[in-house]
């Protein structure tokens, strides 16, 4: 059990070295539900009174806390966490669902410009395809971390406020709607505020649903990719060589190109394949087993981080997403 005591309240870190398996919410506990009860009172169909009901089901689960410490972005190298998803399972069943998709892919890479194989991945690396979308009831994860997780609690206290709201909006079940431990929904696990936002309804039928609909899932992640910034046509990373030690002062500090490429060829940097030298640029460093891989990153790539904001995240939805297209062409 890996627990960052700095990070969680006195009573929530009692729970979770105590309380191993789940135990009902009690709303006086909590003076910040009131303000959140009126506040979503008065933005959906829900009366105060209803929403004192529908948390007396809810439940605290103080494993959610301790998964949240120990993230697999922040605790594995590239190597190890490149090994999860760039497998001949997840290629295979990626060119798979990409053939079953095809005219939804190519109809959101024309409406949206996004590449089928970044949506394909995507799908792959968030729940294999929608084969492992979550099985906590999203109300309890998020009413957990908005309550018993100081370090992130307004976050999550605004998407517990989203969800509500995307309840009422969408006429569900809130105590039915089951995602991620950290209350993520569907098949491309969308937050609540970005199904609220980003969302499409891609199969026309009247309603975006992403625990449903596999078309409505490829449209919402290229509507998310396409508002976040992406740029059709343009590469994600590329595998930066002759890079030293040296290079780790010039590594990107924000989610953001910050240079020229020129600034890094000047230096004797070389990639794989050749792009314009003004093109802005990121230098990114994964950490391997025994050396670190260097990426020279554009601005796609921060595009993904805005799905996730881990680099290796980013990097497997890229390289997972050119073995399936490889594939793909393949059996063409």
């Amino acid at each position: 059990m890996i627990i960052n005591k700095n990070t969680l309240s006195l009573f929530s870190l009692v729970l979770v070295l105590l309380s191993p398996s789940a135990f009902s919410l009690q709303t006086s506990h909590y003076k910040q539900l009131g303000p959140l009860f009126k506040h979503v009172a008065s933005k959906t169909n829900y009366t105060e009174q209803e929403l004192h009901t529908l948390f007396k089901e809810v439940e605290i689960k103080p494993q959610i806390i301790e998964t949240m410490e120990r993230p697999a972005e922040s605790t594995m190298t590239w190597t190890q966490y490149r090994k999860i998803f760039l497998t001949e399972k997840n290629i295979r069943r990626g060119a798979e669902f990409w053939q079953a998709n095809a005219e939804a892919l190519s109809r959101a890479e024309k409406e949206y410009g996004v590449s089928p194989e970044i949506i394909v991945a995507t799908l792959g690396v968030e729940t294999r395809y929608g084969s492992n979308t979550g099985n906590y009831r999203v109300i309890d994860a998020l009413s957990t971390l908005a309550l018993e997780y100081p370090r992130r609690s307004k976050y999550f206290t605004a998407e517990l406020k989203n969800f509500l709201i995307l309840t009422d909006e969408h006429k569900l079940d809130p105590l039915a709607v089951t995602g991620s431990y950290a209350g993520a929904i569907g098949l491309p696990q969308f937050m609540p505020s970005s199904y609220r936002h980003y969302a499409v309804d891609f199969s026309n039928d009247g309603y975006s649903d992403l625990v449903n609909s596999v078309d409505d899932a490829i449209g919402s992640i290229a509507s998310y990719y396409s508002r976040h910034g992406w740029k059709p046509g343009q590469p994600v990373s590329w595998l930066a060589t002759g890079v030293n030690s040296s290079a780790d002062r010039l590594l990107v500090k924000k989610r953001k190109t910050d240079r020229p490429l020129n600034d890094l060829l000047a230096k004797g940097f070389t990639l794989q394949e050749q792009v314009d030298a003004n093109s802005r640029v990121g230098l990114i460093k994964l950490k391997g087993d025994e050396h670190p891989e260097y990426r020279v990153a554009f601005d796609n790539f921060f595009v993904i981080t805005r799905y996730n904001t881990s680099k290796l995240y980013a990097t497997a939805v890229q390289l997972l997403g050119e073995e399936i297209k490889t594939r793909v062409q393949a059996t063409k």
